[in-house]
């Protein structure tokens, strides 16, 4: 059954605390929409974060136009259960290399030494914080 809201249920932030890719897409104009995979958080606040290099296609498009949105689904073998958030983004400054060692934790076994010294090098890096304020939450379960 797919249900049109503008708040998560309990049964969506399940779905959103599982180590899951997220398709994340950004309103381009003209341009047809580029979803792409990416690590995210649901925060406590119900905001969906997720980092990225500051000079990313994607934060240049979300400066020119904020709108985004991001699907998530349940892995082939579990009942359907999708979940699609869209609303404005905000580019944070400042807690992504915190955010990507989270998520690194999330998604990768840290104790495996070639992950480990992956996460050192993600962390060398630059990085913003995204994060995606819902609006609308569209979802299917059955």
């Amino acid at each position: 059954m797919s249900t049109d809201d503008s708040t998560l249920t309990e049964a969506d932030r399940e779905l959103l605390r599982r180590p899951l890719h997220g398709f994340f897409t950004v309103a381009s104009g003209p341009v047809p929409p580029q979803p792409r995979p990416v690590w995210f958080e649901l925060a406590d606040d119900g905001t969906l974060q997720l980092f990225t290099g500051p000079d990313a296609l994607k934060v240049r498009h979300l400066r020119r136009d904020p709108r985004a949105s991001m699907v998530v689904a349940a892995p082939v073998g579990e009942r359907e259960h999708w979940v699609a958030v869209s609303g404005p983004v905000t580019i944070e400054p400042e807690g992504a290399h915190e955010l990507a060692a989270r998520l690194a934790a999330r998604y990768w076994d840290l104790d495996d030494p070639v992950r480990a010294r992956d996460l050192e090098g993600l962390l060398a890096e630059d990085y913003v914080r995204l994060v995606l304020h819902p609006e609308q939450v569209r979802r299917t379960v059955f």
